[in-house]
């Protein structure tokens, strides 16, 4: 009897959610989930989650995104940052600026942005050994 209650909590617990913004919908404002999203929608503001962001044709992200892993179809314009990789379909058109683990493009995906990648700054300060004093010394 009380075994049943335990497992169903745990069920909860340890699913994540996921969030889904429909076709035909625009949200104006911040969206702050530590689920997963799904956006076929428009959303103008800024989206943070430490989940997965699935943005499909006929989404639009415009501001800032902050996630783990991004998928995209549609279209992003402003500032994303990813832990994680981020994925873009042959369909995607993505402008603006870009900090990301991993990246990978289809042929055909529209690509406009200052893009860096995490890890790549630790390798160029990395490659240099000592201070400026240490090094003209």
């Amino acid at each position: 009897m009380f075994s049943d209650n335990k497992k169903e909590k745990q069920m909860v617990e340890g699913s994540s959610s996921q969030n889904i913004i429909a076709q035909g919908t625009k949200i104006v404002g911040d969206l702050i989930s530590e689920g997963d999203f799904r956006i076929d929608g428009v959303v103008e503001g800024n989206v943070t989650t430490s989940g997965k962001v699935v943005v499909g044709k006929a989404g639009l992200i415009k501001g800032t995104l902050q996630g783990t892993d991004a998928y995209f179809e549609g279209e992003f314009s402003g500032k994303l940052t990813l832990s994680g990789t981020l994925t873009l379909k042959s369909s995607a058109h993505i402008e603006g600026e870009v900090v990301a683990g991993k990246l990978a493009v289809e042929p055909g995906a529209t690509f406009n942005v200052t893009c860096v990648m995490k890890g790549s700054v630790k390798e160029i300060n990395g490659g240099q050994k000592g201070t400026k004093a240490e090094q003209s010394a």
